[in-house]
């Protein structure tokens, strides 16, 4: 049964009262003052405490009162001799599971510890749902979370009220080595020293895993790995300063599984977003991923006070390779063009295709003299290309290239397009195999201009 500890000043009343609760089962241990108490909840766990309201040198008021405080999940039954209401209003508000008047017989008394036993069991029973329907509520909103930057606060604010850690970490597998996700309750110079350390450690894991004495982290450090069948998608990592509570590996599993759905939700998203981005003859960006990357990259450069260009290109005379080759010799021209651009400028710049022969690159952090230069090596590696040789030809192509950068040119999405069009047309009226600067006195683009060549 149960372990009361039973308080009263009257040797008679711990020995009647101990016997009542002994006959019910339960393991009582009996003391006679408030000192006696504060020892006896100190060195053993109890499941109720039965007082009366009067002892030498305190009241069982802060025997109620001390036990709740810091022992919250110890019910407490007083017992007085005094017949009267406000005493026991005042119990019953502080905490109090029964107020018994004396002469307490042994069924009442009995009666009053089961039913505060009782209440105990149901609260108890009540924090661990509200608990569990918390986890729950938790996991979905993780699963179902299509941002990475909001999926790494939500997994690392989950985990740490719930499993109550001093630190989190969490680390991403991107198609390569694990990478710092996101975090919480951890200062970057801990994570600097940590990041490292964790990624090679963990980097094949699959299950959970203690790890002991890493630089910089606190005593306790466990793992858990978010894998999606074969694959492992991630890692948690959890700090404690003490040792974790014993429900640390099912809530932390339970979030987990939630991290790597999530994380593989997030790859199918992507990849499914890719498709509205990318064209579908020469799988480059199109003109609707354009003008997002545009957006970003406008608002990023107002912010910093940075720069970009944008390069506007149309091949030169390209209907005449459809006339005399065929409109599927000219796709795969278009296609190759694609790989030709993307191997002039940097991973990080953007190539597009517009429509039809004309392409766009996006060259970042780049002002009007670098985006001179990068024009340049397009221009001159088309001229010097020869295309399609697959096909038992030969075919050698140019290129006109417009070049409008910000804040130079224009400081907004529509105007920078505009001015490096009109840049590009210049040369399309002219000698063609050439680059223009974009300038406010070129004229505008006609816009019966799409007939190709």
């Amino acid at each position: 049964m149960a372990r009361i500890l039973l308080v009263d000043d009257e040797k008679m009343a711990r020995t009647l009262y101990g016997d009542y609760l002994r006959a019910s089962g339960h393991s009582v241990t009996a003391v006679g003052n408030f000192d006696e108490v504060r020892q006896a909840l100190e060195s053993a766990p109890y499941d109720a405490v039965v007082t009366d309201l009067i002892l030498p040198g305190a009241d069982g008021m802060e025997v109620l009162g001390y036990t709740k405080e810091r022992y919250p999940g110890i019910e407490v039954v007083v017992i007085t001799g005094l017949d009267k209401v406000d005493p026991a209003v005042r119990a019953i508000k502080s905490g109090a599971a029964e107020y018994l008047v004396k002469p307490v017989a042994p069924e009442a008394l009995q009666h009053a510890v089961r039913r505060a036993l009782t209440t105990r069991d149901l609260l108890r029973e009540n924090a661990s749902l509200r608990q569990y329907v918390s986890l729950l509520e938790m996991g979905q909103r993780i699963a179902t979370t299509l941002d990475r930057e909001r999926l790494a606060i939500a997994v690392s604010s989950a985990i740490e009220a719930q499993t109550m850690a001093n630190g989190v970490l969490l680390l991403l597998r991107d198609g390569g080595p694990l990478r710092l996700h996101g975090l919480s309750g951890l200062e970057p110079e801990q994570v600097a020293e940590l990041e490292p350390v964790l990624a090679a450690e963990l980097q094949g894991a699959r299950t959970p895993r203690v790890l002991e004495a890493l630089p910089g982290a606190p005593a306790h450090v466990l793992t858990f790995p978010a894998t999606d069948g074969d694959l492992t998608l991630g890692q948690i990592v959890l700090f404690f300063s003490s040792p974790p509570p014993e429900n640390v590996s099912e809530v932390a599993g339970y979030l987990s599984r939630h991290y790597a759905m999530a994380l593989r939700n997030l790859g199918r998203f992507a990849e499914v977003e890719d498709l509205a981005y990318m064209d579908d003859l020469t799988h480059l960006y199109n003109m609707r991923y354009l003008h997002l990357v545009l957006d970003r990259e406008v608002k990023n450069a107002q912010q910093t006070e940075g720069t970009f260009s944008l390069l506007f290109m149309d091949l030169d005379h390209f209907k005449s390779v459809n006339d005399t080759h065929g409109h599927l010799v000219g796709s795969r021209l278009l296609v190759e063009v694609g790989r030709v651009l993307k191997g002039c400028v940097r991973e990080r710049d953007v190539v597009v295709r517009y429509g039809g022969d004309e392409y766009v690159v996006l060259l970042r952090g780049t002002d009007s003299g670098g985006a001179l230069k990068v024009a340049e090596r397009i221009r001159r590696t088309m001229e010097n290309h020869h295309f399609v040789p697959r096909e038992g030809i030969s075919i050698t192509l140019t290129t006109c290239v417009g070049v409008a950068s910000f804040p130079e040119h224009a400081r907004d999405k529509g105007a920078l397009l505009d001015m490096a069009d009109r840049a590009m047309y210049r040369g399309k009226r002219g000698t063609r195999n050439v680059i223009y600067m974009a300038a406010l006195d070129l004229e505008a683009t006609p816009a019966e201009r799409k007939v190709a060549g």
